[in-house]
């Protein structure tokens, strides 16, 4: 990756090298925006004649296509994924469900520096629209190889992230006590409906 300046009128499409700010101080756009026609005409009204870009090179993946590629591989069940800013995106649940993570994997890939993720712990339970995982690329763009290779084992071996939904179901729970099985049902058994009714389970 190399930064480079450019005529404004010609920054369309690119990636911004820094954050721009207006005279005052005031954030404009951030590091890693990538520039739109509407965002060059914004900087020329604020008087820019050039500015800062980057430009991938050979074997480079930008970050937010990194970012979307591991993010198909790294989860299954009751996910959706959004993009986030700064070369992010995140997993969100969709239903209620139980998470299981692979943290041996986990740590492996995070291991390989070129993207890392963070995940909720495994068997957390996650509400719908709860983010449950993020994936982070390094600052604008990653080696092609590093990132095949990452996929290449999150297809091997993963997924790392699974989202296992909860169905709504009958529980019953049995209380027992040495003296009187009344006192533990007495003892236990508003904390074990408000445990149940997270999940949607009826007592």
């Amino acid at each position: 990756m190399r930064a480079q300046p450019v005529d404004i009128r010609e920054s369309t499409g690119r990636i911004l090298c820094n954050t721009v700010f207006r005279p005052g101080g005031k954030k404009l756009l951030a590091k890693g925006h990538l520039l739109s026609g509407e965002d060059v005409l914004l900087l020329e009204t604020e008087g820019m004649q050039s500015v800062w870009v980057t430009e991938l090179e050979d074997g480079e993946v930008g970050e937010d296509d990194a970012v979307m590629l591991v993010s198909q591989e790294l989860g299954c069940g009751s996910l959706e994924i959004r993009p986030a800013a700064g070369g992010r995106a995140n997993l969100v649940a969709t239903e209620p469900c139980c998470l299981l993570v692979d943290d041996e994997l986990l740590r492996q890939i995070n291991c390989a520096g070129s993207t890392m993720i963070a995940t909720l712990p495994n068997f957390s339970y996650a509400q719908p629209e709860q983010r449950v995982a993020t994936v982070k690329s390094a600052p604008f763009a990653v080696a092609r190889a590093e990132l095949e290779a990452v996929l290449s084992i999150l297809k091997e071996r993963g997924p790392i992230l699974q989202a296992r939904p909860i169905r709504r179901a009958p529980v019953a729970v049995l209380y027992s006590d040495p003296a009187t099985g009344e006192r533990a049902r007495v003892l236990f058994d508003s904390i074990m409906r408000q445990r149940l009714e997270r999940i949607g389970a009826n007592l």
